[in-house]
């Protein structure tokens, strides 16, 4: 809500060069104002820019890699599973050791998406890229008091906690203040947006409806399984870190990264704990968390349905007019291009 106050108008040339730089810009601001806030703040300049050119459905395909999933794995308010890690006591900036695996990945897709963009570049029409030369204009973003209030929530997240001190002051928040301090800074984005900042962004709920009742499905079909692996989710031979990176980032891909990473969380908890000592009150073995962390983000980009935001970009990207691939067909993307890249992870990170 607070990010689609942020408003990112423009037409810039739609060369490879300027569509990579917007994928890596995403790709670093995702960690800090969210998956879904970077992919609404910049998935319509992208598709603006890039109205003019016939080729455009691998650029969505990538912004979905990189700026709904992958960028987000370097804070808690990055992507929902990380935020739920942080509540069962993952400290808010251990995230940050994630920042080797998050460039090896950025840099493997932007790189590769630079050579399909200029492939593709190549085999546009020279009247519309000309026309898409005169058209250019500067990027312009208004609405910034709401970087104010993301920078809150920011702060919100990382200090308030029921379970833990304020700030060392021998002072604990009270139970869903962090929340209610959260609902505020919406309502103050809210009161002191200017009048056209969500207008001007094309900001409605339309596509955040769309996969709200999607996932209320998801969620209510996936208890099943769910249930199956709390109970024999011990017994599976999970061992190793890069066990838990395919068998979290496997399921994220379809029954939707956050509770995975919940269930895998819990059982790698309980394989490192002795007889006797409360489960709740204990932290998992760091290696066997980054496996968990990783596979739940990464491989959230997998499918539409892996993470929140990739439904809504692809909403977006259809009422914009862009002809998107169907489920199989963007899993073709997906397993053509990440599945090599995380196999290549696997084998560098997780000896």
């Amino acid at each position: 809500m607070i990010s689609g106050g942020i408003s990112l108008t423009g037409d810039l040339v739609a060369r490879p060069i300027t569509n990579a730089s917007l994928l890596a810009f995403g790709a670093i601001i995702a960690s800090f104002v969210g998956t879904t806030g970077a992919s609404m703040l910049l998935i319509r300049p992208l598709l603006q820019s890039n109205s003019r050119r016939r080729h455009v459905v691998h650029t969505v395909v990538f912004f979905i890699f990189l700026v709904s999933n992958i960028g987000g794995c370097l804070l808690p308010i990055g992507d929902p599973p990380l935020f739920l890690g942080y509540l069962r006591g993952v400290a808010f900036f251990w995230t940050f050791n994630l920042w080797a695996q998050w460039a090896f990945c950025c840099a493997i897709l932007l790189f590769i998406y630079f050579l399909l963009d200029t492939h593709f570049f190549r085999k546009e029409d020279p009247s519309e890229l000309w026309h898409d030369e005169m058209e250019k204009e500067p990027l312009r973003l208004s609405g910034w008091i709401n970087v104010l209030w993301l920078g809150a929530v920011v702060a919100c997240v990382a200090t308030i906690s029921h379970e833990r001190e304020f700030l060392d002051s021998g002072w604990t928040p009270f139970p869903f203040l962090r929340e209610i301090v959260m609902l505020i800074l919406v309502a103050c984005s809210l009161k002191t947006t200017p009048q056209g900042a969500r207008k001007a962004n094309d900001f409605n709920y339309a596509a955040i409806f769309e996969v709200a009742v999607l996932f209320i499905g998801i969620f209510i079909a996936m208890q099943v399984p769910i249930e199956v692996l709390r109970v024999y989710g011990p017994s599976l031979g999970l061992r190793a870190p890069w066990h838990f990176f395919w068998a979290t980032g496997s399921l994220s891909s379809f029954l939707d990264n956050a509770p995975t990473y919940v269930v895998f969380f819990e059982t790698a908890r309980s394989l490192t704990i002795p007889p006797g000592v409360d489960v709740s009150a204990t932290i998992l073995e760091p290696s066997l968390l980054v496996g968990i962390s990783l596979g739940a983000v990464f491989m959230g980009s997998m499918t539409y349905i892996g993470n929140g935001p990739n439904f809504m970009v692809k909403a977006i990207a259809e009422q914009s007019g862009v002809n998107m691939p169907s489920f199989f067909g963007y899993m073709a993307y997906s397993c053509l291009i990440l599945v090599p890249i995380f196999v290549v992870l696997t084998l560098i990170f997780f000896r």
